[in-house]
């Protein structure tokens, strides 16, 4: 009969280096340094969701703006709608016009240059009408300047009136110069010519009355061009009265704030 053996209960004296970490120590898997990706997951700050309160105040300013916007744009799209009605309305009871202007007559009956000092006078008519049926022009004082190739021949105006409906009115005054200094070879020039061609600007303010009805007046610009004057052949001789029926072109002037249209 053979004899069994039996492990010794003692202690090994020599027991193995303790593990690195608790996976090693249970038989797992070695460790390895952590990555990049692990470091900035584990130092990124968690997510927190914000209340459900805060998403909804967002949303319903969202929604109330977008709301706002609309409701501007149609009023906006309401009132140019409106305004475009007016006017066709507006233009098929009226029917409005421009007013016209025209040069019936221009006398130039004074022009001395002496030290190149210029003196001048001219007798001038212009024709007023208006075409309209219903609509009457109210007038603000005009100012009148003539001037040729630049220079400054004369300055006058016309006082203020009321126009009419189918009316003509013509308007006389006298424009003049005096002691206006001109550089030698303008005078030079200026002498030797037998006729000078003009230009007359008119300017002023004019509204429009409906029946009792009065609109805020704007600005009027009336350019005439094309006019020849004769030259006074003698100081005491004025030159015949010429009638160049010299057709104008009205501008309106219309002021937005600090522009001018």
């Amino acid at each position: 009969m053979t004899d069994r053996v039996y492990p010794s209960a003692k202690p090994n004296p020599h027991p193995p280096p303790p593990a690195a970490n608790g996976a090693a120590a249970a038989g797992g898997p070695p460790s390895f340094p952590a990555t990049k990706a692990q470091m900035y997951g584990a130092t990124r700050p968690a997510y927190r969701p914000q209340p459900l309160s805060k998403q909804r105040r967002r949303r319903s300013r969202r929604g109330c703006c977008c709301a706002c916007c609309l409701w501007l744009m149609l009023v906006i799209v309401a009132l140019i709608l409106l305004a475009a009605i007016a006017g066709g309305v507006f233009y098929v009871l009226y029917r409005p016009q421009r007013p016209t202007f025209s040069v019936s007559s221009l006398r130039l009956s004074t022009l001395n240059l002496t030290s190149n000092h210029l003196n001048s006078r001219i007798d001038l008519s212009v024709t007023a009408r208006n075409p309209n049926r219903k609509l009457v022009f109210l007038y603000d004082p005009i100012t009148i300047a003539a001037s040729s190739s630049g220079i400054d021949i004369g300055d006058g105006s016309f006082p203020a009136f009321t126009h009419d409906t189918k009316n003509t009115t013509i308007l006389k005054t006298a424009l003049t110069s005096s002691s206006q200094s001109l550089d030698s070879s303008t005078a030079s020039d200026l002498k030797k010519k037998t006729t000078i061609p003009l230009e007359i600007d008119l300017e002023t303010k004019a509204g429009v009355k409906i029946g009792s009805l009065k609109t805020k007046k704007i600005g009027i610009q009336v350019s005439c061009t094309g006019i020849n004057v004769a030259v006074p052949k003698s100081k005491g001789k004025p030159s015949a009265a010429d009638s160049p029926d010299a057709s104008c072109k009205v501008k309106i002037r219309i002021k937005i704030w600090k522009w001018t249209v």
